[in-house]
């Protein structure tokens, strides 16, 4: 070891280089995030508890949800070295069109409790990065707000069977007169499934002013101004509502849908038509026979029937299924862009993400779903660059396996 010294004040001074301050609070708050459980963790700050519960939980014991979530943590990449990827190509192809990247923003209800923005913001960022962007039937922004809010974004409607068939169909009617291309009809919905987080917090919809939420309003005023003085929160597409969103479900839903219902959409939907909530490679090949243009591996999230079979472990045998004849897209617990990197190389044409969007969103509006999409993207473009695959259409089942 050399002599010791006193360091001199310029080379502390080259040391001491304070980040310049940029943008508000909110920018300073997000650009710390470096991935999306940082986002996460944002949120659950940034919410009351029922609110994060409400998106972060699933149902049961979450057993399907962590099944999920660890799958994706088996996955071990197979790379080649020495390959130029100095520039790579994320970019694809969804239902027909071109896509930026393997992805579209998730259906999800209730959108505008997490934020006031809403799915607005949500369509804006989509239609920014360049990716789809599906509507919920329990959504809180009309088919045709949303359509002004984004007028340029791929815009896919996520559709309910509702024990009210006209209701349905006139549903089907306004996203079609409001340009949307593709119908994502979910099918595992028969009855809602048991969230028991909600059960706990007492969480109904709207939210209810009891002595708990009132208590939780000290610690996040700028959540309950929000809600307090912006519009209603109430469901687009339903009457109001009081009441647990199971309760909602259970009076609302259609549990004596069939395959004849996706036979019927098929013969009136003239876009393309996506069947979501698929969990067996069987199930799969009959969607695909009754018309549908593609599928999704899903198991809601973990938030249906707990011990579902997990998505990633079954997407290999539903690409088997429907050969070249339908695309196959994989949602649940993707939560990296690694993950979606990992399911297209696996034989899925893209991924649906929600939890990861919705994180964002209660950080901070529309520019922490911009958050969520650009950490998404640059974890996508450097998984592609580390493995030595130069573009998405490159990855193929070789790049990964699933450790036992």
């Amino acid at each position: 070891m050399g002599e010791r010294r006193l360091p001199r004040w310029s080379e502390l001074r080259e040391l001491a280089r304070p980040r310049p301050r940029v943008g508000d609070a909110t920018d300073r708050r997000l650009a710390g995030a470096a991935d999306i459980g940082d986002l996460r963790e944002l949120a659950r700050r940034r919410a009351p508890r029922a609110v994060f519960d409400y998106t972060d939980g699933a149902a049961g014991a979450e057993i399907s949800l962590r099944r999920s979530r660890e799958a994706f943590q088996r996955i071990e990449f197979r790379p080649s070295v020495l390959r130029d990827v100095s520039v790579v190509d994320p970019s694809t192809v969804l239902l027909g069109r071109p896509s930026a990247l393997p992805l579209a923003f998730a259906p999800t209800g209730f959108t505008r409790l997490m934020h006031a923005e809403g799915e607005r913001a949500v369509g804006r960022v989509a239609e920014r990065v360049g990716i789809p962007h599906a509507l919920s039937t329990m959504g809180t922004t009309t088919i045709e707000e949303l359509a002004a809010a984004a007028p340029g974004v791929r815009r896919w409607f996520q559709l309910y069977l509702w024990r009210d068939r006209e209701a349905s169909a006139a549903l089907v009617e306004r996203a079609a007169a409001a340009g949307y291309e593709a119908l994502v009809l979910t099918v595992d919905t028969p009855v809602a499934g048991p969230r028991l987080r909600d059960v706990r917090n007492g969480f109904t919809i709207p939210p209810a002013l009891t002595a708990r939420t009132v208590a939780n309003a000290a610690v996040h005023p700028r959540w309950w101004i929000d809600l307090l003085t912006t519009e209603p929160l109430q469901f687009a597409s339903l009457r109001s509502w009081g009441g647990t969103v199971a309760e909602l479900a259970d009076r609302v839903f259609e549990p004596a849908a069939t395959l004849d219902d996706v036979r019927a959409l098929r013969a009136t939907w003239a876009g393309a038509l996506v069947v979501k909530g698929v969990q067996t490679a069987e199930d799969a090949r009959a969607v695909v026979d009754a018309g549908a243009d593609a599928v999704v591996v899903s198991n809601h999230g973990g938030r249906q029937l707990d011990r579902a079979p997990t998505p990633l472990e079954e997407l290999p045998a539903v690409v088997r299924a429907v050969g070249d004849r339908a695309e196959v897209y994989l949602d649940g617990g993707i939560l990296d862009g690694a993950d979606v990197v990992a399911a297209v190389a696996l034989g899925a044409r893209g991924c649906l993400v929600g939890r990861a969007y919705l994180y964002g969103l209660m950080a901070g509006g529309e520019r922490g779903v911009q958050r969520a999409a650009d950490i998404l993207t640059r974890e996508i473009v450097r998984t592609l660059q580390l493995l030595g695959v130069p573009s998405v259409a490159e990855l193929t089942p070789d790049r990964v396996r699933l450790r036992g």
